[in-house]
């Protein structure tokens, strides 16, 4: 690191201080203030801030490495996560879940099911997951800070990671603590104009220092290529990294990833998003960043303003960064032999190949990025414990100073928390896996039902939520070695099994809970009973009509999400006929969206407390 490199870090930092001052004061107004920054922010903020917050250090290191591996098909991998749920919010969930008008994501069960004894357990089942999944994700984001700091500091000694990973995430959890939900945003709005800036300048440098021939010339045939067949077609062994094979081809139990015959494997990736997707945002910051919004209709462009800014200059700095790595870091990936640690491409090229004040630019948009997911992620972790358990149980009636100094105590345990738990993860690879293919479809079978299946009651949704994170927690250790996809359709299938069961051994929700959800929340799906029942009340009541153009929206904006992620990566390779396709295939689904998306938009003025009659035209 050069001086210029260091100054730019630590102008980052010292802004960072003056942020939190700042903005300390706004959070302590009140719990509301704390966690949801008043509702008083607009969608575009917002959108920017929710985008930002998924642009962290451990992921970013992670899609390196695919574009690396994979090539142009890594696009396909983003289904893992899945990366593209926010075009669902965008067309229909981000509506959904505004319209209740409510605190965090376990408030929201009262919305779904009432306040008998099955929407408490519900209510307990979503506290729980959202505790353990915030756990999960600040041990995710210890892993990849302490991996990343690593490179950049001279000090290599046993546990140096991890003691680099805990004395940033007690710093940053200062910032973090003082200022809820203010801090967030502000904190998320300079990292992306940072992560811009350096994406810009870095996709200029990787044009500037390789060429498509030099590119070529390193990578295996097909890896320009977006399709394929099967079966992977990539052979890495033919340009010196057999170790790369491996890692594609070698089944789990061996080290490897295990898709060999990927358009299988992608398929699966596919379905998984889709349920995934439809389940709603997850209890953590991302149904905070939706409930902050001021109106359900604001919900659906923040989502799309959250596509936007987070796939485009995210994935040109992904591309440009594996660019460099292919070009100059190939090297010394083949001295590493058997024991290659793919980890190391964006710490390395980063320090390596990037000139001075760039250099630093980019450390402080990484250690920004890190920053964002960690706030926003321990501010609803927080939340849940204040909002749904202190207030919900010890005391209701407690005063918003109060609260809001609990919010302090509960941020700080949090963090102490993932640190812990942090200690114990292995790499970046692991923890992403036992993330999106264990935690995430614990949430899944429960969270679509409640949607769409009127029959569904707090009873089904506490025992689908317990088994499957119980068989999040305990399937990685039964069975050693097994594939995130079997993993993910084990815990989906007895979460599944466990939610039906437990709803039809038990007596629906009271009619007048769910004539008020659904005249309020106004879902489509099989409401077949109730909305006869508020047709009987109100002869001139109409049922969401809109679930063929939302299904068509959700296609034209799966193709849209998937172009903003390819042009950026065939920019960066200058493969101009691709980058030409995929910016046509942009800007075309851009025009069918404004006219069968946001045109479609009502006003969205749609509470618990303010019910009223759709016309059944738009969400």
């Amino acid at each position: 690191m050069q001086p210029l490199d260091m100054a730019v870090i630590v102008a980052y930092l010292a802004l960072m201080v003056a942020v939190g001052s700042i903005v300390a004061k706004l959070a302590a107004r009140n719990s509301e203030s704390y966690f949801l920054a008043g509702k008083s922010l607009p969608w575009w903020i917002i959108g920017v801030a929710h985008g930002s917050s998924g642009i962290d250090i451990t992921g970013t290191m992670w899609f390196v490495t695919m574009l690396f591996a994979y090539g142009s098909k890594a696009v396909w991998l983003l289904w893992v996560w899945p990366l593209f749920n926010m075009v669902f919010r965008m067309v229909y969930l981000g509506i959904w879940v505004r319209r209740s008008n409510v605190l965090t994501g376990a408030e929201w069960m009262r919305t779904r099911f009432g306040t008998g004894p099955g929407a408490e357990l519900a209510y307990l089942s979503v506290v729980v997951y959202a505790l353990v999944s915030v756990v999960g994700f600040l041990a995710y984001a210890f892993r990849g800070i302490g991996t990343f700091t690593l490179t950049f500091l001279p000090w290599d000694y046993p546990y140096a990671a991890e003691v680099y990973a805990t004395v940033i995430l007690l710093v940053t959890g200062i910032y973090c603590v003082v200022g809820g939900m203010y801090s967030v945003v502000l904190n998320d709005l300079i990292q992306y104009s940072l992560i811009f800036v350096a994406a810009v300048c870095i996709a200029g440098v990787a044009m500037a220092k390789t060429t498509p021939g030099q590119i070529a010339a390193v990578v295996p045939v097909g890896w320009d290529n977006l399709f394929c067949g099967w079966r992977l077609d990539l052979d890495w062994a033919t340009k010196g990294l057999p170790a790369l094979n491996q890692k594609l081809f070698n089944p789990i139990a061996e080290g490897g990833d295990g898709y060999s015959l990927f358009g299988f494997f992608t398929a699966m990736l596919f379905f998984k998003g889709v349920l995934v997707s439809m389940a709603g945002p997850t209890p953590n910051y991302a149904i905070q960043h939706v409930l902050s919004t001021r109106s359900p209709r604001e919900a659906a462009l923040e989502n799309m303003m959250m596509a936007v800014v987070s796939l485009g200059p995210r994935f040109l700095l992904i591309a440009a960064i594996s660019v460099i790595g292919l070009v100059y870091f190939g090297p010394q990936l083949q001295g590493m032999g058997a024991k290659v640690n793919f980890d190391k491409i964006l710490p390395e090229v980063v320090k390596t190949y990037l000139p001075a004040g760039l250099r630093g630019l980019v450390v402080a948009g990484l250690l920004a990025a890190f920053m964002s997911t960690f706030v926003s992620t321990v501010n609803s972790g927080a939340a849940y414990v204040v909002n749904d358990i202190y207030k919900r149980y010890i005391n209701p009636q407690a005063p918003g100073r109060r609260l809001v100094v609990l919010g302090y105590i509960t941020s700080t345990a949090v963090i102490l928390l993932g640190i812990g738990f942090g200690f114990a993860t292995t790499n970046v690879q692991k923890i992403t896996e036992w993330i999106v293919s264990g935690l995430v479809p614990a949430f899944v079978a429960p969270n679509v039902l409640k949607w769409h299946w009127w029959r569904f009651n707090g009873y089904g949704f506490f025992a689908g939520m317990v088994v499957g994170t119980a068989a999040a927690l305990a399937l990685p250790k039964l069975i050693l070695g097994i594939h995130p996809i079997w993993m993910f359709m084990g815990i989906l299938s007895l979460s599944t099994a466990a939610s039906v069961i437990a709803c039809l051994a038990s007596a629906p929700e009271p009619g007048d809970v769910l004539k008020r959800f659904y005249r309020t929340i106004r879902p489509w799906g099989f409401w077949g009973p109730i909305y006869a029942a508020l047709k009987g009340e109100d002869p001139n009541f109409e049922k969401n009509k809109d679930f063929g153009r939302d299904v068509f929206n959700l296609a034209v904006g799966i193709v849209w999400q998937v172009s903003m992620v390819a042009l950026p990566i065939y920019l960066v390779i200058r493969d101009t006929d691709k980058m030409l396709i995929s910016l046509a295939v942009f800007v075309v689904t851009s025009a069918i969206l404004k006219f069968t998306w946001y045109d479609k938009l009502g006003p969205g003025q749609m509470y618990l407390d303010e019910p009223q009659v759709s016309s059944g035209k738009g969400n």
